[in-house]
């Protein structure tokens, strides 16, 4: 199963580069010679769409700000489940169409688009300020969250 990882988001705007940290994370755990492409990005609606391509499942990791002010806390998610909240922080921008949407679209038209998306979104609370570090309960969470795409990787190898 041809996967892609991808860490959205802005590291030099605090919590913003959550998604970022975790895909480097989980870099730094996968063999050298893994067939699993690792990337990250700070775009979102088409160009998200466009990276997207060829790929049998991808899993997006992304900041989302909701509001129950649970900083820190992971969501596994579903393109429905994004459908039905608001979108993570880079799956959508006043300039492009949101992802759901650039999907759907690339789908009419007929392009190599995964059959599976899973998205992990970390609850953030800071994502304005300029700094390369992340609040401590986004910081904490880094772990968390890195266990969980890699588990979800080993499901995707062993299926």
């Amino acid at each position: 199963m041809k996967t892609l990882v991808i860490g959205l988001g802005n590291p030099i705007l605090s919590d913003d580069g959550v998604g970022v940290r975790v895909a480097e994370e989980v870099q730094s755990h996968l063999p050298i010679d893994s067939e699993i492409k690792v990337t990250e990005v700070s775009v979102g609606g088409l160009s998200l769409m466009e990276s997207m391509i060829g790929f049998d499942r991808v899993i997006l990791i992304d900041a989302i700000q909701l509001d129950n002010n649970q900083t820190g806390q992971i969501h596994r998610m579903s393109l429905q489940d994004l459908q039905e909240i608001s979108p993570t922080q880079h799956s959508s921008s006043p300039h492009d169409t949101n992802l759901i949407t650039a999907l759907k679209m690339g789908h009419r038209i007929g392009l190599d688009l995964p059959k599976e998306i899973i998205i992990y979104a970390i609850e953030v609370e800071n994502v304005l300020d300029f700094g390369e570090d992340l609040t401590p309960a986004v910081a904490a969470a880094l772990p968390e969250a890195t266990v969980a795409v890699l588990e979800e990787l080993q499901t995707s190898q062993s299926s």
